[in-house]
């Protein structure tokens, strides 16, 4: 690909008006992106872990996470009513059962039971994390935001955003006390209807702030 601006070719629409590709670029080109792989626990008790492909970090002092909910899910009610929510980190030798969770199944069904996983008590909030996943947050929410275009019309999308107030992290990610990305394992989901991307060492290279 070429960096000359007058070597190249463009692609170019408006999304109110369709894209015109057999795919819509959209999530292929911001990303990959890191995966909110989600548990929370309902009013009634019941557990629910789920995966959601918009999702990042917000804030550093307090961390916040967030995540977008595309339509009223279990999750969202579950936040709405408790106020509490779990990141934990989705990695490669968790891909599958991660998948496994992200089944359409009803409310009362435990998708950690689902997937083969093992919920695994928190330090302060209701919801458990997974005992297999490496890296877990625990959340309390600071907002719910419903989402709207341009013209104020809302959209059946809402952002949660929970500040960090624990987090878990295996010690054999720690070097010299610095966490180690690049041998996390973490998946990040790209574009495509069922393509992700690993991280790993030789991917990492470093660059400084000018001062």
């Amino acid at each position: 690909m070429s960096t000359d601006p007058h070597a190249r070719t463009f692609h170019s629409y408006e999304p109110r008006h369709g894209h015109g590709l057999p795919h819509d670029p959209f999530n292929a080109i911001v990303g990959p992106r890191p995966i909110g792989w989600i548990s929370t626990r309902g009013a009634t008790g019941a557990l629910n872990l789920a995966p959601y492909s918009f999702f990042n970090a917000f804030n550093y002092t307090p961390p916040i996470l967030g995540f977008a909910s595309i339509g009223a899910k279990d999750t969202l009610a579950n936040v709405e009513a408790t106020g509490e929510f779990v990141w934990n980190l989705a990695t490669r030798e968790l891909a599958e059962a991660m998948n496994q969770t992200c089944a359409a199944v009803p409310p009362e069904v435990d998708e950690f039971a689902l997937a083969g996983l093992t919920p695994l008590a928190s330090r302060l909030v209701a919801p458990p994390r997974v005992a297999e996943s490496p890296v877990a947050m625990e959340c309390r929410r600071t907002q719910i935001v419903q989402l709207q275009g341009a013209d104020g019309t809302k959209v059946p999308t809402w952002l949660v955003l929970g500040e960090v107030v624990a987090v878990h992290i295996d010690t054999a990610l720690l070097k010299d006390g610095v966490y180690d990305t690049a041998n996390a394992g973490h998946i990040l989901r790209a574009g495509g209807p069922a393509d992700y991307f690993t991280v790993g060492p030789e991917q990492v290279f470093r660059m400084f702030r000018p001062r």
